[in-house]
């Protein structure tokens, strides 16, 4: 099936999956491959991050914004993915984003181009295109664990199937939720994700900690890896 210019199949899924377009909302943003590049975008919005969550940590704050951003971007390849048949071409050249505004990201896509929704195109889009080159820069500039990134990216993913999940089964459209479920799982075999956590069914049980836990009033999350919080201390596990 073709993308419609206004990608008007993801509205109904609400929150995370709706992508503003050119032909809906043209606005504008930074280029999320400049983000990526010069970093200064990235520090806009740990900083909204940290303010929002009331913690001094700035890992902590990149943690939960990475993770933030990555539950967008897989609602959005998955809810075409499974509605579509079909994904767009998320170049973070023409894609764009309001580093200050609130959750979830407010991103608006440039040009809508369909590719096919195999797995190893959605990797290539979402993990290449946009988890790597972010994962390299929250690295370089926050010392953030790579293993904590690529859980919070397995966790992400995990977490917009389940919504999609859901949705598909209360609106009776069982073939989305096949496609969903099939495309999760073969993308966390993906060596960037495989080992990151357990999935069972639509259930996972991640192998690392994203830090929310040390938010003040934070807690662990369903899929975490602890049974209960560590005492707080510099040398807490970081994934």
């Amino acid at each position: 099936m073709d993308l419609d210019p206004g990608l008007a199949a993801l509205r109904p899924l609400g929150g995370f999956s709706v992508l503003r377009t050119r032909a809906t909302a043209p606005r504008t943003g930074t280029a999320l491959a400049r983000a990526y590049a010069d970093g200064d975008a990235l520090d806009l919005r740990i900083r909204h991050v940290a303010n929002a969550l009331r913690t001094p940590e700035e890992r902590v704050a990149a943690s939960v914004a990475q993770q933030g951003l990555a539950a967008r971007l897989w609602s959005v390849a998955l809810g075409c993915a499974a509605l579509y048949g079909a994904v767009p071409d998320l170049d973070p050249e023409t894609l764009h984003w309001d580093p200050g505004a609130g959750a979830p990201d407010d991103l608006w896509l440039g040009e809508v181009r369909a590719r096919p929704a195999d797995p190893d195109t959605v990797a290539a889009v979402v993990l290449h295109g946009h988890l790597e080159p972010l994962a390299d820069a929250l690295g370089r500039r926050y010392r953030v664990a790579r293993g904590l990134l690529w859980g919070n990216a397995g966790s992400a993913l995990a977490g917009a199937a389940r919504q999609l999940d859901g949705w598909a089964r209360a609106h009776g459209r069982p073939d989305a939720a096949a496609r969903t479920r099939d495309l999760t799982a073969r993308l966390l075999e993906h060596p960037l994700l495989a080992g990151t956590g357990t999935l069972t069914g639509i259930s996972f049980r991640r192998h690392s900690c994203c830090l929310y836990y040390r938010v003040p009033g934070g807690g662990l999350c369903g899929d975490c890896c602890l049974t209960r919080p560590p005492r707080s201390s510099p040398h807490a596990p970081s994934g």
